[in-house]
């Protein structure tokens, strides 16, 4: 199956060192800027119920807001307890001043 490029946002409304989050093709994705970087993941901690846009960035990691779990935002790998299952990432590319992500 092809990912299909999908608009989610507008590159300057992505803040550097920041996280947030937008829905698109009735998913819920979490958008970060790292050094300059354009990440996405889903957006609910694969623990609970919790938006990870709603949650802490340090480094390359985003902390959940619910129960501290951190998830890498490059790799989706869960690194602390009491995350068990990674979270999804996606392909983004940058076409002018617009983020597209593969879903």
């Amino acid at each position: 199956m092809n990912d299909q490029w999908i608009d989610v946002a507008a590159s300057g409304t992505l803040p550097e060192g920041d996280v947030i989050g937008v829905d698109v093709g009735g998913k819920s994705i979490a958008l970060y800027q790292i050094d300059g970087e354009v990440y996405a993941t889903d957006n609910i901690c694969t623990h609970g119920n919790a938006r990870l846009c709603d949650g802490f960035i340090e480094g390359h990691e985003i902390e959940c807001p619910l129960h501290q779990g951190k998830f890498d935002i490059r790799t989706g790998k869960a690194l602390c307890a009491p995350l068990i299952d990674d979270i999804k990432t996606y392909p983004v590319r940058i076409e002018g001043n617009r983020v597209f992500v593969a879903l």
